[in-house]
């Protein structure tokens, strides 16, 4: 199966898709365990060049019991909003939702050792820069027999992504002059997700 997006919303630039999981980091992942659908939820790190992510889970989680060679779908919600039709000049248009998601898939590779404490080492780095001019907290502040307890408590995974699809559905497939009022109405709502919408659907017309 691949994501569900018409022509009009579809991005597959890789460099667009990147810059949408750096800017929402916490994805949600889905396996199948025993036939049925299950999620769980964590932050990720994006390795660029490879194309791959990294995330840990608590080992009490179902999900974690993921076997090398699992197959993941990882998705990432972007801003959303509810447009309106009044903000359209033609009549008779109905209500819809504007929004951004990304959907990754691969299969997982477990992350021990070095590697898992690395791991959440860039997670912390890549949030903590974020913050700056604060000074970054790091991952050598905590005590070492803690940071081995915290280790055994979790499990980390890569996913070498096999396919990475963007949808970005913005009003692209409506008259000019009906998408320019919708970024208007958005703009000029008080919330932060509508004034991001109204920006990106500025920059896609």
């Amino acid at each position: 199966m691949t994501m569900y997006r018409p022509p009009a919303f579809a991005s597959d630039d890789l460099g667009t898709l990147h810059g949408v999981i750096r800017a929402r980091v916490f994805a949600t992942i889905a396996t199948v365990i025993d036939g049925t659908v299950a999620l769980a939820y964590a932050p990720v790190v994006l390795d660029e060049a490879r194309n791959a992510v990294r995330f840990h889970l608590a080992r009490g989680n179902p999900v974690a019991a993921m076997a090398d060679g699992t197959a993941v779908v990882l998705s990432l919600v972007g801003p959303d909003a509810y447009v309106s039709p009044d903000w359209y000049q033609t009549q008779g248009m109905v209500p819809t939702w504007n929004y951004v998601a990304v959907e990754g898939r691969g299969r997982v590779r477990r992350v021990e050792g070095d590697a898992l404490r690395r791991l959440l080492a860039d997670v912390t780095a890549a949030e903590e820069t974020k913050l700056l001019p604060k000074a970054p907290w790091t991952t050598d502040k905590v005590p070492e027999p803690k940071m081995t307890n915290l280790l055994g408590a979790i499990v980390g995974f890569e996913v070498a992504l096999e396919s990475l699809e963007g949808k970005f559905k913005l009003s692209q497939n409506i008259k000019p002059e009906d998408a320019a009022g919708a970024w208007r109405g958005l703009e000029a709502r008080d919330d932060a997700a509508s004034r991001a919408v109204a920006e990106l659907m500025r920059k896609t017309r």
